[in-house]
């Protein structure tokens, strides 16, 4: 069976769901009501894939893609998923005048400052500032990278790596200085600032801080299942053991990496 097929398959199961003897779960949902669900299966299917597993990767990807078919069959009769199509298509090809017309940039940066003009003139007539099209809930780290890209892009950043890092012991230190001053809200505040500096570090050295802290975070806990295993098979329990031993096994399955 081709896609264009399997695809027909998906919305037929989804208009049974919805239909006069359909489920009657399904059938009290609203767009809004789906959104929750819509971003805990993004998050799955992005836990998926870094995986790298590709049964879950297909699992995933269909719970996202099933939702978004569900979404769009409640706004029928605002829009069909043919207007979906054609609205993806005309903002790529709109965005890529270099690949689908006869538009060359020198550098990377200024193929980024047009996609950045191009979407500004997109929402002319709405809120024009670079930022506006950030959405507000997402993760912070990524929200971070995300206004600080956008800032970048329009000049309104630090001027070099060296500029960075002074800034970053300067945050430092004041996160320091509220700290030692139990102002436990300013401290908070200092750090945030801190992270804020840090995030754009990251994006500096092409490194993306909600995906560079998700290793580190898959990391730990795979090496704390590993010390459990190693644990359990000398008799201990790892919740009983002192920091001196748990270093000690935390050092012996690093090794083991």
């Amino acid at each position: 069976m081709n896609k264009e097929i399997e695809m027909d398959r998906l919305i037929r199961v989804i208009d049974k769901l919805l239909g006069p003897e359909g489920c009657p779960w399904d059938r009290e949902q609203t767009p809004d009501s789906l959104c929750d669900y819509l971003i805990e299966e993004c998050f799955e299917l992005v836990s998926a894939i870094r995986s790298k597993d590709t049964e879950e990767i297909k699992e995933e990807m269909g719970d996202v893609f099933f939702l978004v078919l569900f979404i769009a069959h409640l706004y029928g009769k605002s829009f069909s998923l043919n207007d979906v199509w054609n609205k993806g298509a005309d903002k790529m090809i709109l965005r890529h005048p270099h690949v689908f017309e006869d538009r060359e940039f020198e550098t990377r940066e200024e193929l980024m400052q047009n996609w950045e003009k191009v979407k500004k003139e997109e929402k002319s007539g709405k809120n024009d500032s670079p930022f506006a099209s950030i959405p507000r809930n997402l993760p912070p780290l990524l929200m971070a990278y995300r206004i600080n890209s956008k800032a970048a892009r329009t000049g309104f950043t630090w001027g070099g790596n060296e500029d960075v890092e002074d800034k970053l012991r300067e945050e430092w230190q004041e996160f320091v200085d509220a700290r030692n001053s139990g102002n436990l809200e300013k401290a908070e505040e200092e750090f945030g600032d801190y992270l804020f500096t840090l995030v754009e570090y990251g994006r500096r050295n092409k490194i993306k801080s909600n995906t560079a802290l998700s290793i580190a975070n898959s990391k730990f806990l795979d090496r704390v299942e590993k010390m459990e295993s190693l644990a359990r098979s000398r008799n201990q329990n790892i919740s009983e053991l002192d920091m001196k031993n748990l270093d000690a096994l935390w050092d012996e399955v690093k090794s083991g990496e």
